[in-house]
């Protein structure tokens, strides 16, 4: 305090005489005192605020010309300043802007209710928390509250309400929560109000629809629910109206483009806005953006959107929208109207039939057109080379064929390019490489002939090449590989390219991923290709490559690693172990040898595939590699000493071969520890016998793919148990044992079964005998409380809780086994029946016996390798992921497909091998085609119970249907087609943990 009035002294000193500006010892304290208050000054932003310099002259600072002295404008912004925001500017009396937006100011907005003058406060993009009680209470000429961008919290305050002049209201991107409050209403003359991106809750309250004076209104990315009030939708002034994510369901009324005549900007995008697109909107005549992306619209496109003459982005993708040969295409003739449309989207809908020729007349502005996902046919006409501007075409996922016509040549500002999963055939046009634009092609999954042009090396901008699963052949042009290229992702896979990898490929410095599996190549993996220091995925399985892999020990950046099935030779070089970031590496059915690395990544066996390696030795236990012979200090007397060895030892072994024949009939009932560890109890083959009455029928309680399951009640521990016995003489069965003793071993969790011991020992008639000894779950399996059938006790069908519980406990432990305990274990086999229930109804899952171990490649023809082989594709039929079946490996995300699968058979009640789905249908697809309209038609039966209330309003106040409706969501992205679309277990635990706690709530 004695510098501050020392400082005052020396401003009252210094221009008592000769300053012009008078002073006032509130503002300069006031402002000192914020200075004071800063934290963090990397710009040194405040050097400027000394003694040499008058206040008024300070950086930011501001002050006013008729109230001379007094501060009048405070601009900080964009300085990156931090710490809190000091009350004392609550004494700046006559400051009417407050500006510290873009810095990172944190705690909470201070008591600023003194400022009766203040128009504008700008405080977007920090770290505000919240407000100080009645901070704004009497700031009552305020016309501006900018708020974006921080991290406010709880309900809107009810004091804004009282800032009655305000025009403009800003508070998204926030962490508000709770409902909109209705008392915004009292704020007559608001013109924008911005509320999007926070956690919002409730319904739209109908009062905002009568602030007269509203031109914007943006509620988008919260979690509202029921429809858009009429009021709002009868607000003449309103030009933006934004309620995109949320939960909002209704028809448009049929009139909306007449009651919202000023209206420029309406986006609906991920909602469940239904039924047909209003004509009417063709009547908006200042209409420019139109987003309904991912709702439920049907019918046509209307032709009235070629009305509007300023209409710059038309997005309705991932509808149910419809067009045919004879029908519903008449939009498209209508559009070239719109000579400003700059984005054309209708990806997944149910278009089909061929291209309208008539596409090509859309306005030589468009930038973007997509037609992705639906179900086109024919070939693409030659009048969308009419659309010079295109910068995207996506046609993927549809049925058209024939070649790429000349109407491609004309396409030369193109960036990105996918014609993905049609029937295009040809070769791909050499005139593509003129397109210096280019950064993604993606040509994948189509019939394409010849070989990949040269030209693509031209394209110095490609970052991403994909023409995987086509008919190419030839050899590999090396200009493809050009120094000046920018490829980061390369995928050539599954073709019939031949000849050796060309060394150029040492060029592309910033190549992440590399992908020629499945191809005819020959010769050494090129020395130059461990120049590609960004490598991270590296694939060149299943081709007839040879030499020796020791220049891929310097791509320290390598993820994945996958060289299988090749003529490959020599050590495993040691720098593979030494890479943090490799987590899969395939290298078997090579011809490899030496010791194997023990570090890194070989540590982990679930992620290391070395089989068909007949030369390889070492490693860790759990590779199961045979020891590496130690070399003696003469290679003479090592000869020798083996000669002399080899008979005594054969000898030995004779002797004791026929000893272990005559005793072991004698010693049958003592069990041999397996690899579970001495902490298990040892239990004799006989005491399994007395628990189960010698294996009775009356105790079987199921069969399995590798043996069957009896009840049994050790009379030791008077425990009553589950006694799985496996079928030695399956194919597999020893090696399921072995897994399912290594999966368990060091895991737990507690919706896991429960493994009490394992038995490894001979029966009564010498045979092998081999079981798992489990605790009993009384509950039975979930499979049998979802198809009950009907000739057991009856049971109360499980209610919409018990399946909510059911699925949290399903995904927790998946999300354990995949990501929490210590290393990934893939299950393999996720389905009702090895889902089992124990006393209390809780889901522990079981059955290990093929887990975690599908990371190793299988025993495939190399004579046909261009063959997508399902040999060894394990699980069960309708729960196996659509990527194992075309020859992938096992991989987490097959779990999570797994898991979708089994949420939607507990929430429709059919297994999704049932006689219902054929042909195209399957249980996702029925879902899909359902969702989320005719929901509570699709469901199971016991569960019309839990919703029936709701057939006349099914989403107001009701939780029930919005537990089921988030559930089939979460199901349907964890059942996509392609493992890259599929949330992970986690996100899947946290969602469904989410839904259970809101369901839970509301009722």
């Amino acid at each position: 305090m004695i510098g501050i009035l020392a400082l005052l002294l020396f401003y009252w000193a210094g221009y008592a005489s000769c300053s012009t500006v008078p002073q006032n010892s509130t503002d300069m304290l006031s402002l000192l005192d914020f200075r004071k208050q800063i934290t963090s000054d990397p710009r040194d932003f405040f050097s400027s605020w000394n003694s040499s310099v008058h206040y008024c002259s300070w950086n930011g600072i501001k002050c006013s010309r008729t109230n001379l002295g007094r501060v009048r404008e405070l601009n900080l912004t964009f300085q990156s300043l931090g710490g809190p925001i000091s009350p004392s500017l609550g004494n700046l009396t006559f400051l009417r802007i407050l500006d510290l937006s873009s810095n990172n100011f944190v705690g909470q907005l201070p008591f600023l209710n003194r400022l009766r003058r203040l128009k504008a406060i700008f405080l977007k993009n920090n770290q505000l928390q919240g407000f100080a009680p009645a901070a704004l209470v009497n700031c009552s000429n305020l016309l501006y509250l900018g708020l974006t961008s921080n991290m406010l919290n709880g309900p809107i305050p009810p004091s804004i309400s009282l800032l009655v002049n305000l025009k403009y209201l800003y508070l998204d991107t926030n962490n508000f929560t709770g409902a909109i409050p209705s008392s915004l209403l009292n704020i007559s003359k608001l013109e924008e109000l911005v509320l999007s991106d926070n956690q919002l809750q409730g319904t739209i309250p109908e009062e905002l629809g009568h602030l007269s004076n509203m031109t914007k209104l943006t509620l988008g990315g919260n979690r509202l629910s029921g429809s858009i009030p009429t009021t709002i939708l009868n607000q003449s002034s309103l030009a933006i109206l934004d309620v995109s994510v949320n939960f909002l369901r209704m028809e448009l009324p049929y009139n909306i483009g007449n009651t919202l005549p000023f209206l420029a900007v309406l986006t609906l995008h991920n909602n469940m806005f239904h039924g047909q697109i209003p004509a009417s909107l063709g009547d908006a005549f200042h209409l420019q953006i139109l987003d309904f992306t991912s709702n439920n619209f049907t019918g046509h496109v209307p032709s009235s959107f070629g009305n509007l003459p300023y209409l710059k982005y038309l997005r309705l993708e991932q509808n149910k929208l419809e067009a045919n040969e004879s029908k519903g295409w008449e939009f498209i003739d209508t559009l070239d109207n719109c000579k400003g449309l700059n984005l054309l989207s209708l990806y997944d809908n149910q278009l089909q039939g061929a291209i309208p020729n008539s596409i090509g007349k859309l306005s030589t502005n468009l930038q973007y057109l997509g037609l992705g996902k639906n179900n086109l046919s024919g070939t693409v006409p030659e009048s969308i080379g009419n659309l010079i501007g295109l910068n995207e075409l996506i046609l993927d996922q549809n049925n058209l064929a024939g070649a790429i016509g000349s109407w491609i040549g004309n396409l030369s500002n193109l960036v990105i390019l996918n014609l993905t999963e049609n029937n295009f055939s040809g070769p791909i046009p050499s005139s593509i490489g003129s397109f210096t634009q280019l950064t993604g092609i993606y040509l994948q999954s189509n019939k394409f002939e010849g070989p990949i042009p040269a030209s693509l090396g031209k394209l110095q901008y490609l970052l991403e090449l994909n023409v995987s699963y086509n008919n190419l052949e030839g050899p590999i042009a090396k200009e493809l590989f050009s120094p000046k290229s920018s490829l980061t992702k390369c995928v050539l896979s599954s073709n019939n390219l031949e000849g050796a990898v060309p060394p150029e490929v040492s060029n592309l410095q910033n190549l992440n991923e590399l992908d020629l599996s499945w191809n005819k190549l020959v010769g050494e993996i090129p020395a130059a290709l461990g120049k590609c220091r960004q490598l991270q995925i590296l694939q060149m399985d299943n081709n007839n490559l040879s030499g020796n892999i020791s220049s891929l020990g310097s791509l320290t950046s390598l993820n994945i690693l996958n060289l299988s099935h090749n003529n490959l030779s020599g050590f495993i070089p040691v720098e593979l172990g030494n890479m943090s970031s490799l987590t899969l590496l395939d290298l078997s059915y090579n011809d490899l040898q030496g010791e194997v690395p023990r570090d890194g990544v070989f540590q982990n066996a679930s992620a290391v595939s070395l089989v068909g390696n007949r030369g390889l030795c070492g490693g860790v236990w759990d590779l199961h590699m045979p020891p590496c012979h130690i070399d003696s200090r003469g290679k003479t007397a090592q000869y020798y000493l083996i000669r002399v060895l080899i008979p005594i030892f054969g000898f030995m072994s004779l002797l004791m071969l026929v000893y272990f024949v005559l005793t072991e009939k004698r010693t049958a009932q003592q069990p041999s520890l397996t690899s579970l560890g001495d902490q298990f109890p040892i239990i004799s083959y006989v005491d399994l016998v007395r628990a189960t009455q010698n294996f009775s029928e009356s105790n079987l309680i199921g069969r399995g793919g590798c043996g069957s399951v009896y009840r049994g009640n050790l009379m030791k521990n008077s425990l009553e148990v589950a006694i799985k016995v496996l079928d030695i003489d399956i194919r597999g069965a020893k090696r399921s044992f072995l897994s399912e003793c290594e999966a368990l071993r060091n895991i737990r969790h507690r919706n896991l079964v429960s493994i009490i011991t394992a038995c490894s020992t001979v029966d009564m008639n010498g045979n092998v005998f081999k079981a798992l000894i489990y605790e009993l779950m009384p509950n039975g399996n979930l499979d049998s409380w979802l198809h009950p059938e009907g000739n057991g006790r009856a049971r109360k069908p499980l209610s919409l809780h018990q399946r909510t519980c059911l699925a949290v406990n399903i995904a927790d432990v998946l999300a354990y086994l995949h990501h929490e305990c210590g290393q990934t274990i893939i299950h393999c086999d996720v389905k009702p029946s090895n889902i089992l229930l124990d006393d209390d109804m809780n889901a522990r899952l079981g059955d290990f016996g093929i887990a975690k171990f599908y990371l190793d490649s299988r025993s495939l023809s190399t004579e046909n390798s261009n063959a997508i082989s399902s040999i060894d594709v394990n699980g069960t039929i309708g729960y196996i992921p659509p990527e194992y079946a075309r020859g992938g490996h096992a991989s987490t995300y097959g779990d999570v497909y797994s898991f979708g699968i089994v949420l939607l058979e507990m929430l429709i009640g059919k297994r999704p091998t049932h006689q219902m789905f054929v042909n195209e249908l399957n249980i996702v697809t029925f879902v899909e085609r359902s969702f989320p309209d005719k929901i509570l038609d699709m469901i199971d039966g016991p569960l019309q119970e839990d919703v029936k209330t709701t057939r006349i309003n099914m989403v107001t106040d009701n939780g029930a249907y919005q537990c089921l409706f988030s559930l089939l969501q979460v199901a349907l992205s964890c059942t996509r087609q392609f493992p890259g679309e599929r949330m992970t277990m986690m996100e899947a635990s946290s969602r469904i943990r989410a839904i259970k706690t809101a369901y839970a709530g509301g009722k």
